[in-house]
């Protein structure tokens, strides 16, 4: 992962630098960064970096939960997900070493139902959706499938956190850790707001 990333970017940002160190200790984490600083590539980084080094669980189920405004979701996946798995893929293969097998999936309200099913017969350990969709997941047999999630990134907290669709998201949160055995670690991502306390 650390390979893939200085081949790519060089240095990592402040963003990334600082974020990365708050994410290590397992305390929920916002990196409240301007546009284009790396944030959402710090926690998907993090993300697939912990994946890669740590056993699958015994249940399947997706061990990290993006939540992602719709109109971000398909964009945010392709560039922050799928293009570091397949880079990260390319040099295991150079080095000999086999590739971490993260297997990544997108629920969203524009999902047909023939693509919804294969997420709860066969669920990605990486699942992508929108704060809506994952209202819809906790209220249905869906919710089983999330029993196994460890990590939560809630990006773009800046553009809901004052509305009720922000009160809307924060109750699905909770609900969600209310299936957990343990509280799932947050990670928000967030223009530069202030006062960043309440917003955290």
């Amino acid at each position: 992962v650390a390979d893939w990333f200085k081949n790519r970017f060089g240095p990592a940002t402040a963003a990334q630098v600082q974020g990365w160190q708050h994410i290590s200790t397992g305390r929920d984490t916002l990196i409240a960064a301007p546009t284009g600083s790396g944030k959402t590539l710090a926690a998907f980084l993090w993300a697939i970096d912990r994946l890669a080094h740590e056993p699958a669980p015994i249940s399947p189920g997706p061990r990290v939960l993006d939540i992602s405004p719709l109109k971000a979701l398909a964009s945010d996946v392709e560039r922050n997900l799928r293009t570091p798995l397949a880079g990260i893929a390319r040099i295991a293969e150079r080095e000999g070493l086999p590739a971490p097998p993260i297997s990544v999936g997108v629920r969203s309200g524009d999902t047909p139902p023939q693509q919804r099913r294969p997420l709860l017969s066969s669920p990605p350990e990486v699942l992508s959706t929108a704060p809506e969709s994952l209202f819809l997941m906790l209220t249905s047999a869906a919710r089983e499938t999330l029993t196994s999630v460890q990590t939560v990134i809630i990006d773009e907290v800046h553009a809901v956190a004052a509305t009720k669709r922000g009160a809307h998201l924060a109750l699905s949160l909770e609900r969600l850790d209310a299936l957990l055995a343990q509280p799932a670690q947050r990670i928000g991502l967030s223009a530069t707001v202030r006062p960043p306390e309440e917003v955290a």
